[in-house]
């Protein structure tokens, strides 16, 4: 991943996190069609929050998002977002094909997984800022 800073404000940042979301009950509820609708959603709606999905994939029971966002943005806000508005247009386009899983409004689970994720190394950050010049003199 290159360095695409994103400047807002009075701050420039990267900041990214992996976040994974899993089907209620753990059920193999997608298809190849349903994956790739939910690819549009997630991009549309982390364009909203003035985020950027970096990558997005999933298998018949999960999907990874890796995306950008600001320090602003209050991600536990951002993931219920994601997950109530992805659930309802899931349920809304794929009604047929979901009612065989689920009997009730529901899509996800209730929880989910995020991790941070940066460009360098917690090592590699301790040796650079151990490596800074201290002030040869005290004023």
């Amino acid at each position: 991943m290159k360095n695409d800073f994103v400047s807002k404000g009075r701050s420039v940042s990267d900041l990214k996190v992996h976040l994974v979301l899993v089907t209620k009950y753990r059920r193999k509820a997608f298809t190849l069609e349903m994956l790739a609708r939910l690819n549009i959603v997630m991009q549309e709606l982390l364009e909203k929050w003035d985020c950027k999905l970096v990558e997005f994939n999933g298998e018949d029971d999960h999907v990874h998002l890796l995306f950008q966002y600001h320090p602003d943005v209050e991600l536990s806000k951002l993931v219920n977002n994601l997950k109530s508005v992805s659930s309802r247009k899931l349920r809304q386009e794929f009604v047929e094909h979901l009612e065989s899983f689920y009997w009730k409004d529901v899509f996800w689970s209730g929880s989910y997984f995020v991790a941070s994720c940066g460009g360098v190394t917690v090592s590699t950050l301790r040796k650079y800022i151990e490596a800074q010049e201290s002030p040869t003199e005290s004023t």
